[in-house]
């Protein structure tokens, strides 16, 4: 049965509309035909040009990720730029690419909403709903009982797969309302502290918020916004993978093993 990109593109706007995107945002198509029938999927957080090779060698004509490779728009397509490099490539090779970002993040089934789960152990509730409707930017959520702040930093650090992370605040203070924003966070964080929470979560922080913060007592751990957002993304796409198989994908959906963190710790 053909699967085009147009159904993957109706099949993802069930989960995450376009107006759940914030208002900076570009999701979607980023490059290809909409009516192209789909062989393979790459799942990526980004489409990097090791990325792109990765799909060509594994027959993928779809790649699919979080963050949009036209996030900004640009002024010329040569191979000049690096996205310019990167669109020609896909172009010439005839791959797709599809973004999923903001929207899915706020989306009521979508990557907040998986993080809460998993490091809460429920879905907990919106941090920043939009107006009445049932999604919007960030979790919170309480744990069974409290523990300590360092206990939870080693709780957090195996969910999510990460050797180390960032922390600012009392080790030993107690934490049971914790609130999650993957990705970066840091603007939703004093939203957490209005709401009780007694720690926060997100994957990218700067210095001098974490220096105020850290003076006003809030334990916050900056687990990455690679690792936090990979981690998320890839189950988010278990579900979407079995999904499509049942909706008449007969090709394969792949998690690339070149979708590596630009970071690297010494």
């Amino acid at each position: 049965m053909s699967f085009s990109i147009n159904d993957f593109h109706k099949r993802i706007m069930k989960d995450a509309p376009a107006y759940m995107k914030e208002s900076y945002d570009n999701i979607g198509l980023m490059v290809g035909d909409k009516n192209q029938e789909i062989r393979n999927i790459l799942v990526s957080l980004d489409c990097t040009k090791s990325v792109i090779e990765e799909a060509k060698a594994k027959g993928c004509n779809l790649i699919f990720n979080h963050h949009p490779i036209l996030f900004l728009k640009p002024k010329k397509i040569t191979t000049d730029t690096l996205q310019g490099e990167k669109l020609l490539s896909l172009i010439k090779n005839d791959i797709a690419v599809y973004s999923a970002h903001t929207n899915l993040d706020s989306a009521p089934k979508g990557l907040n909403k998986i993080a809460c789960e998993l490091a809460v152990g429920n879905e907990g509730e919106l941090l920043n709903n939009v107006s009445a409707e049932d999604y919007g930017i960030g979790r919170i959520g309480d744990l069974d009982s409290s523990v300590s702040f360092e206990e939870y930093i080693e709780s957090v650090k195996k969910i999510f797969e990460i050797e180390k992370v960032r922390v600012c605040g009392d080790l030993n203070k107690k934490v049971k309302r914790i609130a999650i924003i993957n990705g970066s966070g840091q603007d939703f964080i004093l939203s957490a502290i209005e709401k009780g929470a007694d720690c926060i979560i997100t994957g990218d922080t700067t210095f001098h918020y974490i220096s105020d913060y850290n003076e006003m007592g809030v334990c916050i751990i900056d687990g990455g916004h690679f690792e936090i957002e990979w981690k998320i993304f890839k189950e988010y796409c278990q579900e979407l993978k079995k999904e499509l198989g049942d909706n008449g994908f007969e090709g394969e959906l792949l998690f690339s093993e070149r979708c590596v963190n630009p970071y690297q710790y010494k």
